[in-house]
């Protein structure tokens, strides 16, 4: 008989959706979890790619006789679309700059993006507020004329049709897109003439993101508020991702051409470049001049004073070559500090980490990449700048458009569960992989930190403790090792208390009572979540014996 046939719950992270993770057993819903999470949050997903939130935040995105206004225009549905529907919509001019607009009120790093065919007209302008823009040829396939100032701008055919999506990625508040048929490339003077369009959308971030539909309202997809984060980072079995509330201070995690960076002298810089560790084209490239010390860097971000704090990104360069970062300033009183890092490049996507203490006073920081004498990297892509105040190590990406964003802490319980806990005697397991030395529990509990059973983590290493009314029955703790996977498992019944991890007996104790408990968390009903990526748990009514501990752990 499998250990796993006398498990009363049985918790494998991999069947989830918006609110809630699964147990495996039982698989009456009565083991199933509630998770929450009040914004949205990032995940490397089974492809080895960060998955993000996506959204559409025009409405009617496919309804142009709705919400869309017209201008010396009509509009006429039910055409023939790239897709093989009849979805598309004819858009006939009737004078000089016809158009169909909607009104709208955003900001930041947005692309916006359609699908569009030749009729009459051969080419289509798209503009925002100020005239932004661009004109496409839907002829050709090739970008026209741009308009006053724009980030990057795509046209790609669809298969083997002789439709286009077009897209453009600007940096603004928008309070109205406007889509023209035009008779030649920068040209709105003619009074008749048609193209064909179908499905508009407007996202964040430096490219287009694939088709949501919307109607009335703005439509979010992938790893929004409350969705579990089944992750996949290093490979292998996927784990619940559980973090703490984290804030990316820095406003363009991703547009490295924004006025909030500041490009040293010789660094030439080219957004979208290539595909970042996203999976889509927006790596930027930073390339180096010839000689002298070549600077990217970003001084707009203030980080928490006499505290620890943490700055990442991810680059890739030539396997071997070498670049520096640092980081540095001015503190009232003590004056200039500074932080450095040597990096080798090893020709894949690298995350770099760099925790810092800063004085007190600190004020504003300088986080810099560069090629200084005697480094050997003339050029590397980079890709989502991160720095998190307040905190020892790196957390998941919180991508950032124009503004600073939090992601906000991970929760994950079930109350009412007393029948699958043992309430005399019992066994609780769980397998986690170490990433960071943070503080946080996976427990049972009363619901409350006073009566609960819990294996944990602290700055050192593993701890686990039994309290009844407040009053510890029985406490372990033993060291561990960062990037390691461990199994970790706590028996216990009166005067009988042992915990296990990977197959090796940590300690005993003889003397407790086992505390009433009626819910299983990841945190400890205090706000301490796990903070480690949980691959499994489980939760026997009965106090295994050793043998079968050092089974269950190995």
């Amino acid at each position: 008989m499998s250990l796993l046939d006398l498990a009363s719950l049985v918790l494998a992270p991999t069947a989830t959706k918006e609110g809630k993770v699964y147990s495996a057993i039982p698989d009456t819903g009565q083991g199933d979890m509630t998770f929450s999470r009040g914004s949205a949050a990032t995940r490397v997903n089974s492809e080895g790619l960060i998955e993000k939130e996506r959204a559409n935040l025009l409405l009617q995105s496919n309804t142009f006789d709705t919400t869309w206004a017209t201008n010396n225009a009509s509009v006429t549905g039910g055409q023939s679309g790239y897709d093989g529907s009849s979805d598309a919509w004819k858009v006939d001019i009737s004078a000089a700059a016809g158009k169909v607009q909607q009104s709208i009120s955003t900001s930041g790093v947005q692309t916006i993006s359609f699908y569009a065919k030749s009729g009459t007209c051969d080419f289509v302008r798209v503009t925002v507020d100020g005239g932004n823009g661009i004109y496409f040829n839907l002829s050709s396939g090739t970008k026209g004329t741009i308009l006053g100032s724009i980030i990057d701008s795509n046209i790609e055919q669809v298969g083997a049709t002789d439709w286009y999506r077009c897209s453009m990625a600007i940096s603004q508040a928008i309070t109205a897109l406007s889509i023209y048929p035009a008779i030649d490339d920068n040209n709105l003077t003619g009074t008749s003439g048609n193209i064909y369009i179908q499905d508009a959308m407007l996202n964040n971030g430096l490219v287009a993101q694939p088709y949501i539909e919307t109607t009335t309202t703005a439509v979010y997809e992938g790893i929004t508020d409350d969705v579990p984060r089944v992750d996949y980072s290093g490979g292998g079995c996927p784990s619940l991702l559980l973090e703490p509330q984290r804030t990316n201070i820095l406003p363009q995690s991703e547009y490295v051409n924004s006025t909030d960076w500041i490009i040293g002298a010789g660094v030439t810089i080219t957004n979208n470049y290539a595909e970042s560790p996203e999976g889509v084209q927006n790596a930027t490239r930073a390339q180096f001049g010839a000689t002298g010390v070549n600077r990217v860097f970003y001084d707009r971000a203030a980080a928490t004073s006499d505290a620890d704090n943490v700055w990442s990104f991810y680059i890739k360069g030539t396997d071997g070559e070498t670049i520096d970062c640092y980081i540095d300033g001015n503190a009232t009183g003590t004056g200039y500090y500074y932080f450095g890092k040597y990096i080798t490049l090893d020709g894949t996507w690298q995350r770099i980490e760099f925790p810092f203490t800063l004085p007190a006073n600190a004020g504003t920081q300088n986080y810099v990449v560069r090629r200084q004498v005697g480094n050997t990297a003339t050029e590397a892509l980079f890709y989502g700048f991160q720095v998190e105040a307040s905190a020892s190590y790196a957390t998941s990406y919180i991508p950032t458009y124009s503004v600073s964003s939090t992601r906000v802490a991970d929760s994950c319980s079930k109350t009412g569960i007393s029948e699958l806990i043992g309430q005399t005697e019992g066994t609780m397991f769980i397998e986690f992989t170490r990433e960071n030395n943070s503080v946080g529990t996976f427990s049972i509990s009363a619901n409350n930190v006073g009566t609960r059973i819990y294996i944990g983590t602290n700055a050192s290493g593993l701890i686990c403790q039994v309290r009844n009314g407040y009053a510890q029955q029985a406490y372990f703790s033993t060291a561990q090792t960062e990037g390691t996977t461990y199994k970790c498992a706590i028996a216990y019944a009166t005067n009988d208390f042992v915990l296990y991890m990977n197959g090796t007996q940590i300690g005993t104790d003889t003397s407790g009572t086992v505390p009433a408990c009626n819910t299983i968390r990841t945190d400890d009903a205090g706000g301490a979540n796990l903070n480690q990526p949980l691959k499994q748990a489980l939760l026997f009514p009965t106090r295994l014996t050793n043998d079968q501990l050092e089974e269950l752990t190995k």
